[in-house]
């Protein structure tokens, strides 16, 4: 059964209040599970590798870890969001840096478009990198959800959603396949749609 809407959405701000607690291990693995993704993704965008986004996601949570007991919330001065996204702005720059200076030998074998490595990389530095933050949180946030509500919704009515919404499944053909009515495909695809909105206002809340 869905949660009514008030139990989906805490106060503003309510997981960074608990993340101050670095003895609150749910939190702190909330936290881990909704974000990694998406500074693993971002640091990847901004041209690094494998095994240097890793590290950027340890570093990053590292950071917020050792920041977050004396870090102030307030909406007037930034976003929880853009304070993240300099974290991990910092140690993209840090893992380039690592790398030392560029040589010319370093763009050999690079025969795709003739352009050399570093000129496709998304500067650390400028406005390229906030627009990969952003189109990356939204994604984020959707994946993020999902999976929540994914979790502790039927299993059998996830896969009615998914086969719908996600395979392109006609709602006849799922009905057959779980001997339930086109209506109740339907009513089942309305309600999940709800709470993972519902699910992802409450990321944005708690935040953004």
């Amino acid at each position: 059964m869905s949660q009514p809407a008030e139990e989906l959405i805490p106060t503003r701000a309510t997981l960074i209040d608990r993340l101050k607690d670095w003895q609150d291990q749910p939190s702190w693995q909330e936290f881990f599970d909704t974000y990694w993704k998406l500074i693993y993704g971002v640091a990847r965008k901004a041209g690094l590798t494998d095994a240097e986004a890793q590290d950027v996601v340890q570093e990053t949570m590292s950071s917020v870890a050792k920041h977050m007991p004396t870090f102030n919330y307030d909406p007037a001065i930034g976003s929880f969001k853009a304070w993240l996204l300099n974290m991990t702005r910092w140690r993209i720059v840090g893992q380039f840096r690592k790398r030392g200076p560029v040589t010319q030998d370093a763009f050999i074998g690079d025969s795709d478009t003739g352009t050399a490595p570093a000129e496709k990389v998304a500067d650390p530095a400028g406005p390229v990198l906030d627009s990969i933050w952003d189109a990356e949180w939204q994604d984020n946030l959707l994946e993020a959800a999902i999976v929540k509500v994914k979790r502790r919704i039927d299993p059998e009515k996830f896969q009615v959603f998914d086969l719908n919404v996600n395979k392109g499944w006609p709602a006849e053909k799922v009905a057959a396949r779980f001997n339930i009515t086109v209506d109740q495909v339907y009513v089942i695809k309305h309600r999940v749609t709800e709470d993972i909105r519902q699910e992802v206002k409450r990321l944005e809340k708690e935040m953004t």
